[in-house]
């Protein structure tokens, strides 16, 4: 890699964020709008710098603590290790996650203008999560739970809708519920490898405090509620019929709960099933957003 410092943004999770905004696009096509192109423009950059920013801020913090020295890393957890084999990019690693945080300040501000002040307290709680996650939020498991999907979910999908059409709708709500539940799962599974190391340096999460079976529960239930979201979406006639074709990923669905449900699994089997969720959690919001061009185009 001729940048290697890219590593600390973590590049190969960044296409979650396009995918959790293409919901708010949905939305507000479903309500009418036609897409300002600019404004989106702006709140994808403001998205990705988000993510891209916690991403690098949890890479700096990971590393001046220790946990990524002690963290058995897969290609879904731990972290990507770039600081580890190359220790004196931790200044870049800050530098990155700071200037990234100020560009999806500088987008929040100029959306604001343009959309309204019903996003300001959108992109406040999000900034709250982006300076809080290390430091605090880890070490309160409910928190940790629902952070990263508030983010992904909620704050990103209702944002982008309120951006483009400066108003709230049920629809954006019921949309944003999928990738809320999806994220928490990824987030949970992904920190079964980490479970040691995070404990030693006084995280506190589900992973952690839960046994495999209840796991799996957790997982099973927020996986249902995404679908549940959808399909009541559906029936109150707030979504069109066609974003049904999410259900067609629940077939992962399936064959992850069988692995994760037991601890005796093997670390294959494990990092097979890591990488069907991370499937699951990209494919799900993007047959969503598919059912809904197929209605509105």
């Amino acid at each position: 890699m001729p940048f290697p410092v890219v590593g600390v943004t973590r590049p190969n999770f960044l296409i979650l964020t396009p995918i959790c905004v293409s919901l708010g696009v949905g939305s507000a096509l479903l309500s009418g709008f036609p897409i300002a192109w600019g404004v989106l423009g702006v709140v994808l950059l403001g998205a990705l710098m988000a993510h891209v920013s916690v991403n690098a801020l949890n890479e700096y913090f990971d590393f001046h603590s220790g946990l990524d020295a002690k963290t058995d890393r897969t290609p879904f957890s731990g972290g990507s290790g770039t600081l580890i084999l190359q220790p004196h990019l931790a200044p870049q690693a800050l530098i990155i996650g700071t200037i990234s945080l100020l560009i999806t300040l500088a987008c929040g501000l100029y959306l604001i203008q343009v959309s309204g002040w019903g996003l300001l307290p959108i992109g406040l709680l999000g900034i709250l999560i982006i300076i809080s996650y290390t430091s605090w939020i880890n070490r309160y498991r409910f928190l940790v739970l629902i952070a990263s999907g508030l983010c992904f979910g909620p704050l990103m999908v209702v944002g982008t809708h309120y951006a483009l059409t400066g108003q709230l709708s049920i629809a954006a709500v019921l949309l944003s519920l999928a990738p809320f539940f999806l994220v928490n799962n990824l987030l949970l599974l992904n920190q079964i490898p980490d479970i040691d190391a995070d404990r030693s340096i006084g995280r506190n999460n589900y992973a952690i405090s839960l046994d495999a079976p209840k796991r799996a529960r957790v997982f099973l239930t927020f996986t249902l509620s995404a679908y549940l979201a959808i399909i009541s979406g559906v029936m109150l006639n707030h979504l069109p019929v066609t974003t049904l074709l999410c259900l067609l990923t629940a077939g992962l669905v399936y064959k992850i709960y069988q692995v994760i449900k037991d601890d005796t699994h093997d670390r294959n089997q494990l990092i097979a099933s890591l990488g069907r969720n991370v499937i699951l959690t990209l494919i799900t919001p993007s047959l969503i957003f598919l059912g809904i061009l197929m209605d509105t185009l």
